[in-house]
């Protein structure tokens, strides 16, 4: 049987990852790609009254929600397609990615090694916007190397994870757990933080939880491997959310300069990536090459290269 065998391959690595994980977690701890700081003022910026600089938050959400709400006409609705169309995007990209990945995984079942070398094209991708000076490059203070190091470490947990379940199974059994993804921020924030949410926000999961255990049951292509490695991908990503949180909470900001939102996933993608290394080296080694070698059967190099970095752009794109 195929699976046993690579249940057995990857169960040490999963129980490693996720050894790692609950050893990292600490308050202190890193930060959320999605969410960002302000870069630090320059020392040459115009002296402006301090009145001038804090806004008024209260009118600040009050025009937001007019206008979101088509308080202004056409404004309202240039927000609103505006937001639609960022949806639109991500389900694609993800769809893209999704497709891509599974390909590819059917043709190299090298999950860690592909997972790694999709953090690798996402990293030379914000390399070389850095270096052609398209985006100007990120500097961070030691705080936010430590910070970026432990989310990246989050980050490489979660997408290997996620790696080695659609390898082990279907796209739509592994998408399908990873949808109580929010379940397991909402649990991690309460047990490892303390910080309890409203009442609701645990009512409405329950119909989640119940749907994704329902969808399981009824799934004829389960796979225990697929399952397993689906939640632990869920509790990595959850700790990288809330502990992220945590951390820009407790560094005031001061994390470094250039740090919008791509540019710190950016550091945070190679970061992964340099994690990443020693795991599929550790879970995989040179059996690599033999599926390389393998995979050429079927197909050409330029093909099986151009399939990975693609779906290493999509991932980057994706996320």
């Amino acid at each position: 049987m195929i699976i046993p065998t690579r249940l057995a391959k990857y169960g040490g690595l999963l129980a490693l990852l996720l050894a790692g994980a609950s050893a990292k977690t600490s308050p202190s701890l890193a930060l959320k790609p999605a969410l960002v700081t302000q870069s630090r003022r320059s020392s040459s910026a115009l002296t402006v009254p301090a009145t001038e600089l804090v806004p008024d938050h209260d009118s600040l959400a009050k025009n937001v929600i007019e206008k979101t709400r088509g308080g202004d006409g056409e404004v309202g609705l240039a927000v609103r397609l505006k937001i639609g169309s960022y949806f639109a995007v991500w389900y694609i990209l993800n769809i893209v990615y999704n497709i891509l990945n599974k390909k590819y995984l059917n043709v190299i079942p090298a999950p860690l090694t592909v997972g790694s070398l999709q953090f690798l094209v996402g990293s030379l991708y914000s390399l070389i916007l850095w270096k052609t000076h398209l985006r100007a490059a990120p500097v961070l203070t030691s705080q936010g190397k430590t910070a970026v190091n432990k989310v990246g470490f989050y980050h490489m947990s979660g997408q290997e994870l996620s790696m080695m379940s659609l390898g082990a199974g279907p796209v739509s059994f592994t998408h399908i757990v990873k949808a109580l993804e929010p379940f397991f921020s909402a649990v991690v924030s309460a047990v490892v933080f303390g910080k309890w949410m409203h009442p609701n926000v645990y009512i409405t999961l329950i119909p989640v939880v119940g749907g994704v255990a329902y969808a399981c049951l009824k799934e004829r292509s389960f796979s225990w491997l697929a399952f397993w490695t689906a939640m632990g991908s869920n509790v990595a990503f959850a700790l990288r959310a809330v502990v992220s949180k945590s951390a820009l909470d407790a560094s005031g900001g001061d994390l470094g300069e250039n740090l919008n939102s791509v540019n710190l996933f950016g550091v945070v993608t190679i970061s992964a990536f340099i994690q990443s290394i020693p795991l599929f080296l550790l879970g995989e080694g040179l059996s690599f090459i033999d599926l390389w070698k393998k995979a050429l059967e079927s197909s050409t190099s330029v093909d099986l290269v151009r399939g990975l970095v693609l779906s290493g752009l999509f991932h980057y794109l994706n996320n």
